[in-house]
């Protein structure tokens, strides 16, 4: 077990610790960095800005986000959560998450949005299958060039995902996404993105069944590092699923891994969301 706790970040040299990790995750490229007056200007009037810290004070990994007003509600928007390389994996970034969640629920929250990539197959499985996030919406090169190597080639595309607050709600919506991941229908719907017969704009024109597939690599890192075409064009496949899909009405209820077929696959939904 990795021992570690996680407090609000308090000192200068804290937060210029988490933008030092920024750079050592995402490179000494990076253009959009959250500097250090940002994550304590942020903390200060309702955001939160949080470090995961060693028994010997080094920070493992950190998130940051604001607090603001849509239509009259408090919400909170996640805008970085990060991880060093050698610790990834082991439960930091969930927990940090998790004391995110519990620090805007006192202040009367009800959602927390973020972003993410979709091709990124273990943020969806995080993302849906604990989290219990929905899908909002997909927006194209969201960031721009951010001066990443995790880019590199593919773009910033990105989908903005509302996670509950509540965990009353939050039960409620893992155990939506636990059913479709179940459901022998999606094990079957027909994969959207792949193949001739996969023209996510045919099928949907011709009635569209109420319940397909989004298919995505496994390992889009491997793909960029080895494959660069290929990996292009299961962003231009998937951007075109993804939008025209949510464009119709359907929902993402789900994500289901399956690292050994070398894919995962989004569930997609045109039946009504639970309320």
């Amino acid at each position: 077990m990795l021992d570690f706790a996680i407090r609000p970040l308090g000192s200068l040299d804290e937060y210029r610790a988490a933008v030092e990790l920024q750079y050592e995750i995402w490179g000494r490229g990076l253009v959009d960095v959250t500097s250090a007056t940002i994550l304590k200007i942020g903390q200060r009037v309702g955001g939160v800005t949080a470090g995961a810290f060693a028994p010997d004070g080094t920070m493992l990994g950190f998130v940051f986000g604001l607090t603001g007003i849509e239509r009259g509600a408090i919400v909170h928007w996640s805008h970085m959560l990060a991880v060093r390389a050698d610790v990834q994996n082991l439960g930091v970034g969930r927990c940090l998450k998790e004391f995110q969640r519990a620090a805007v629920s006192r202040i009367g929250a009800r959602v927390i949005y973020w972003t993410y990539d979709p091709l990124v197959a273990r943020n969806a499985h995080l993302n849906f299958n604990v989290f219990g996030v929905r899908a909002v919406e997909y927006v194209r090169d969201m960031y721009g060039d951010m001066g990443s190597d995790l880019n590199r080639g593919i773009g910033t595309d990105r989908f903005i995902v509302a996670g509950p607050v509540d965990a009353d709600e939050l039960a409620a919506r893992r155990a939506e996404v636990a059913a479709a991941r179940t459901d022998a229908e999606f094990a079957l719907a027909q994969v959207v993105n792949a193949g001739p017969d996969g023209d996510v704009l045919r099928v949907v024109a011709d009635g569209g069944a109420p319940k397909l597939r989004v298919r995505v690599p496994a390992d889009i890192g491997v793909l960029q590092a080895t494959e660069m075409a290929a990996a292009a064009r299961w962003r231009a496949s998937t951007r075109a699923a993804f939008e025209h899909l949510l464009t119709a009405g359907y929902h993402a209820a789900g994500f289901v891994a399956d690292p050994e077929s070398g894919f995962g696959h989004y569930l997609f939904s045109n039946e009504t969301i639970p309320l």
